[in-house]
């Protein structure tokens, strides 16, 4: 097979430059605040339409190109840390005068560290393989036919999301490294830091000699502006959010154009009668004190009736600040020195993103994974067992994103499943399912390589 032929043949050599016919100059989209609804429309469809050409240009380049891209980026960020944190401190401070939960709060807020972890999963990106132009599967047929399905860019991705700047860094990323162009949608919680952010990514995309406009926002526009987004069928090839339960919801109901759902955390650990105390403890602390505010931290604690652990963990537990929303079988095992409050029917539902627990009392395996049935959001489940049996049949009957045997369920994560970040974790089955990463933003095409062959 000659050159020519081959998946990563039209790419850009180092001495090309991308052109810039439709509103490529870097910063923030020159795009006045439009006062109508059809204004709204129009702008919103324009910049979509520029998001449709750079993905066309950035399907096209080679992995050194996108791999520059995403190092002129962690550089740029780097170089403006101190005005990405000015812009964050309006937004933590006006979030807490209006009385923002301390959940989202930590959410929102980007200090010194986590912009240089933003930076380092650029790094982190530019190292992974391009995941465009790989062979899924290929054959060649009796009639001499040669066949290849490859990943593709999926095109024009966009994410409506709230209160998580570094998700406007994450996505950007993992759109450029895959081949996409991003439309970002950061809602008004984070609007000076999302603003900043993009103004960044856009001079660094430019400098990089790739298209501005593969980073845009629709932060300008609003509500509406999100609204038409959601119907942009034909200009937005997938949409991702990222959110609460609210927020998810209302974009998979009111879309038309394709969406992959990122469902809430509703976190189950299972703690079997044969597992370790000193383990236990460690594992409880770290996946519900070590970022209480995410989406993979634990929200409720199963525990086998046998079970002789309990009080170490309820107890490392109260002495972290954790409080225990407990059933009364719970409640009679723990000692009357660690206290907790009675749990409702509620409780069980609530993904909390803040330190408190959910505790439950469980007789069987059986009885746990009945629990989680009911409950889960499909998110991460996690058992403790020493029991290998047990273990194959948590792993076999619980039907959720990500199953950990013996591990914190903190571990659901793009970054630190290798990934080098995600777009989010999908809780839904179909094209992507956990820890959204390069891949899951690519689809497949099929390429048929012949000598004159035709259909009998």
């Amino acid at each position: 097979m000659t050159e020519a032929l081959t998946p990563h043949a039209a790419v850009f050599s180092e001495g090309t430059e991308f052109s810039e016919d439709s509103s490529g100059h870097a910063g923030t989209p020159a795009v006045p605040k439009a006062g109508s609804a059809a204004d709204v429309e129009s702008a919103v469809h324009a910049i979509a339409d520029g998001s449709r050409l750079a993905a066309r240009r950035m399907a096209r380049a080679n992995r050194a190109w996108k791999d520059r891209g995403l190092r002129a980026i962690g550089a740029a960020l780097l170089e403006h840390k101190n005005q990405i944190l000015a812009a964050n401190a309006k937004d933590v401070a006006a979030g807490r005068a209006n009385g923002t939960t301390a959940a989202l709060l930590d959410r929102l807020t980007l200090t010194g560290s986590r912009i240089e972890a933003l930076a380092a999963a650029m790094e982190n990106l530019a190292a992974l393989p391009d995941p465009v132009g790989n062979v899924v599967r290929g054959q060649t047929l009796p009639n001499g036919l040669r066949l290849r399905q490859i990943n593709v860019p999926m095109g024009v991705v966009a994410a409506i999301y709230e209160a998580r700047p570094n998700v406007t860094v994450d996505i950007a990323g993992l759109a450029l490294k895959s081949g996409n162009a991003v439309i970002l949608r950061g809602g008004s919680a984070a609007a000076a830091t999302n603003a900043a952010l993009v103004t960044i990514l856009r001079d660094a995309l430019e400098t990089a000699g790739l298209p501005a406009d593969a980073v845009q926002t629709i932060d300008q526009y609003g509500r509406e502006g999100a609204n038409v987004l959601m119907r942009a069928r034909g200009r937005v090839d997938v949409l991702i959010p990222r959110g609460g339960r609210e927020l998810i919801q209302s974009v998979v109901t009111n879309a038309s154009v394709p969406v992959i759902e990122t469902g809430e955390g509703n976190v189950h650990i299972y703690l079997d009668a044969s597992a370790n105390e000193e383990m236990a403890v460690e594992i409880l602390l770290n996946a519900k004190t070590q970022r209480p505010s995410v989406c993979n931290t634990v929200e409720t604690l199963l525990v086998h009736s046998s079970s002789t652990v309990l009080p170490a963990v309820a107890a490392a537990l109260r002495a972290a600040g954790v409080t225990l929303h407990t059933d009364a079988r719970v409640r009679a095992a723990l000692p009357a020195s660690i206290e907790s409050v009675p749990a409702t029917e509620e409780d069980w539902a609530t993904e909390y993103m803040d330190l408190d627990l959910a505790v439950a009392m469980v007789d069987s395996l059986d009885d746990a994974v009945k629990h989680i049935r009911t409950w889960s959001t499909g998110h991460t489940e996690a058992i403790l067992t020493n029991d290998l049996a047990n273990a194959e049949r948590f792993i076999a009957e619980v039907d959720s994103a990500a199953v950990i045997v013996n591990a914190s369920t903190r571990f659901t994560d793009g970054g630190e499943l290798g990934l080098g970040a995600e777009v989010g974790i999908s809780t839904q089955k179909l094209h992507a399912r956990g820890p959204m990463g390069l891949t899951e933003l690519t689809t497949t095409k099929w390429i048929v390589q012949g000598e004159g062959q035709i259909r009998g």
